[in-house]
């Protein structure tokens, strides 16, 4: 875990201790959470944006590095602000796969927190909805071939939404998603094939259009 403030990352290390994780590392600083990451090789890495020494953006380029360094590596990224450079740079990574952008302020319920942390490390991906609202606005090819209902099927995706999830906000059933959702992949030119994460690309249509 990577965050500057004392007092979010202490409470942050005992809000995952109580329900069961192991923080095997908590630094205040991009190169520290290089080390940290080197050294103990963990399940997911937290990090926030902005850190020391030039509280730009050192957090998610240390990320960034990460995920070039081990492929694969969870990240779970913490920003004050809405940033759609920085959840397209971190979504770029790899195949998408295993990467979340969460506003630290909007996270209203420990419950969200701790149910991110967990479909990132198993390979999720998952964006703030207001990040998702915003990239609403500046939609480009391909997703002009989509209609109304499956953009809003693809954003509730983005967030991070289960199939399920996702019938139980549009109020349909979860056939009629899974219809929604063969027709986007088919749209978007995404066929079936091995090692590729359909989802996940979808999603990164998305954010990058």
């Amino acid at each position: 875990m990577a965050e500057d403030s004392v007092l979010l990352r202490e409470g942050l290390i005992g809000l995952l201790g109580r329900f069961g994780h192991e923080v095997v590392a908590a630094v205040g600083d991009a190169e520290a959470l290089t080390a940290a990451a080197a050294a103990y090789r963990p399940d997911i890495v937290v990090t926030d944006v902005r850190m020391p020494p030039g509280f730009a953006d050192e957090g998610l380029r240390a990320a960034l590095a990460l995920r070039e360094e081990q492929p694969g590596l969870p990240v779970l990224v913490l920003s004050q602000y809405v940033q759609r450079r920085y959840a397209t740079e971190l979504l770029d990574t790899g195949d998408g796969s295993g990467v979340g952008y969460l506003l630290k302020d909007r996270i209203g319920h420990v419950a969200d927190f701790l149910d991110a942390v967990h479909r990132v490390a198993d390979g999720g991906t998952v964006v703030d909805p207001q990040v998702v609202r915003q990239l609403l606005s500046r939609r480009r090819d391909p997703l002009h071939r989509l209609t109304a209902r499956e953009r809003e099927v693809l954003a509730l995706i983005a967030e991070g939404r289960s199939n399920g999830a996702v019938a139980e906000e549009l109020v349909v059933t979860q056939a009629a998603v899974a219809k929604h959702i063969g027709n986007i992949f088919a749209k978007l030119d995404l066929p079936p094939a091995d090692g590729t994460h359909r989802r996940v690309l979808a999603v990164l249509a998305f954010l990058r259009g």
